[in-house]
């Protein structure tokens, strides 16, 4: 009996242990590819360069410049969208029971849309320049950023009040996001249709997702609602284990299923908008990342969090780093790179036949 035990303790330690080795690869691997990502771009600066400036030696003011000022926050940036649009779509589809659930599935981003364009065409923040390469702007982002965060705010009141009424189910939280995305698109169209050219261009814009928009405030905005986010979880990894199991699993165990699956809802909903909010929509990212990481270290939210965080992360930078070269010396945005990427992706893992 006690080698029976020691056998199962044995394979318990090499199962962890696997996944442990899986998530310092991941964290070793964005590292590496974080330092690559500030080097290459239209102006590349060696390896060794970059790491001379990122420890403070003495080196030339332009590329300074451009490591600290430009391409620093733009990959940390990614980075930190990316860990949070997974983290949030990995809670999702847990609290949700759908493994086609994600922040996006709410409606989050299209109602951030609406607020963008509705901030460039009532508000008149869209603009023009004269330079060929940034012929369209908003002119005041931060008043564009705040409409469109209050219209994500507002699809998750309503999902939130929709719930208490009808119950806390899966199944109603779904169809009122999907119901309240389709609300917005077409209020979108709708401005869209009677705005001039400079309003619609504008509009389109700023629903292109980008990284290189934002700055360091922006950037310390938004971690700190991700590493918020991030605490929160992993506080209730537990609890989504549980659920996992099926709601009267987790409720003979001592889970309060509705308070866990709301309070959730409600802050991957708060993360997916302030992301969205500040660059745009990205798609794809909290949707399919959770399940890339499950394929690797199964669906334990012990270690699934934690993956999904540094898959999200990865995922962003690549994406992002490639559409930095691809078109040189114009940067493509990186919501185009990711939904290319993140379609024929989900459709591989669906044909897999593994359970997503």
């Amino acid at each position: 009996m006690k080698n029976s035990h020691g056998d199962i303790a044995q394979k318990y330690r090499e199962h962890t242990g696997r996944k442990r080795t899986y998530l310092l690869s991941g964290i070793l691997l964005l590292f590496v590819v974080s330092i690559v990502s500030i080097s290459i771009g239209s102006v590349d600066i060696p390896l060794i360069d970059v790491i001379h400036t990122l420890l403070g030696a003495d080196v030339p003011v332009r590329l300074h410049s451009i490591v600290w000022n430009i391409r620093l926050p733009q990959v940390l940036t990614a980075i930190v969208a990316g860990a949070g649009l997974a983290v949030a779509g990995v809670v999702m589809q847990s609290i949700l029971r759908n493994p086609l659930g994600s922040p996006f599935t709410l409606g989050i981003s299209n109602a951030a849309a609406f607020g963008a364009a509705f901030s460039v065409m009532v508000l008149g923040t869209g603009g023009t320049h004269s330079s060929v390469g940034d012929a369209v702007s908003i002119n005041n982002p931060y008043t564009t950023t705040v409409v469109a965060f209050l219209f994500s705010l507002l699809v998750t009141l309503v999902i939130v009040a929709f719930s208490r009424i009808r119950g806390t189910t899966p199944e109603i939280m779904i169809l009122v996001g999907v119901a309240m995305g389709s609300l917005f698109t077409a209020g979108t169209m709708f401005l869209q249709y009677f705005a001039d050219d400079v309003q619609l261009a504008s509009m389109v814009f700023w629903s292109f997702g980008d990284t290189a928009r934002a700055s360091w405030h922006e950037l310390g905005l938004i971690s700190v609602v991700v590493i918020f986010s991030i605490v929160y979880f992993s506080f209730n990894r537990w609890k989504y284990n549980a659920i996992d199991a099926g709601d009267e699993t987790a409720k003979g165990l001592g889970v309060n299923v509705e308070r866990v699956r709301l309070l959730g809802m409600l802050c991957a909903s708060l993360v997916t908008a302030i992301i969205v909010a500040f660059l745009g929509v990205i798609g794809f990212i909290g949707l399919i990342c959770p399940h890339m990481t499950r394929r690797l270290i199964g669906d334990d939210h012990r270690y699934l969090i934690c993956g999904s965080i540094v898959m999200g992360s990865l995922l962003l930078l690549c994406a992002d780093t490639a559409a930095r070269v691809m078109l040189q010396p114009y940067q493509l945005p990186v919501a185009v790179l990711t939904s290319f990427m993140g379609a024929p992706t989900f459709i591989y893992l669906i044909l897999r036949g593994r359970r997503i």
